[in-house]
């Protein structure tokens, strides 16, 4: 026997059994992951469209008190205090449907992103911040997944 001479695993031996346990485990594995996947991507859209949502729902509420905050609080830089207000609300309510459908799922990711970075430097730092900037992120790389108008639209239109 030379070192590149290959062996054949026989059936009915305890290797050839367990070989065929592991490929059946992958494949339950693939099958699993390969039907969670859409569900853990619309979990993922659903959470972080939640935080947005409601803090614009609180910032439309009480104008007079947001723009109070822009003023007092916040200090968003570069934008005028009824500009910046106005846009965080905007974005916080508008950009959060769009991650719940699925649609547009990159571009709307991407405001609430800078928004997100925006409050982590300039005002509050806080540790749950980075978990919203990594599921942004990830939408942003990675889109929102099968379940989403976006998916649907490249299949339909595209062919994908």
């Amino acid at each position: 026997m030379t070192n590149r001479q290959t062996h054949v695993i026989e059936s009915g031996s305890t290797c050839g059994t367990m070989c065929k346990w592991m490929g059946q485990g992958m494949r339950a594995y693939l099958a699993l992951t390969n039907f969670l996947s859409p569900l853990v991507w619309l979990a993922a859209r659903l959470w972080i469209a939640r935080v947005f949502f409601y803090s614009g729902l609180t910032k439309i509420h009480d104008w007079s008190s947001t723009l109070y905050l822009f003023e007092n609080e916040y200090h968003v830089p570069l934008l005028p205090i009824p500009v910046a207000a106005f846009s965080a609300a905007l974005f916080e309510l508008s950009c959060p449907v769009l991650l719940v459908l699925g649609f547009g799922t990159r571009l709307a990711a991407l405001p609430l992103l800078a928004m997100t970075a925006v409050i982590q430097f300039t005002y509050d730092q806080n540790i749950e911040h980075l978990y919203w900037a990594l599921l942004l992120g990830l939408l942003l790389t990675n889109g929102p997944g099968k379940l989403s108008v976006d998916h649907w639209v490249r299949r339909r239109w595209m062919g994908q």
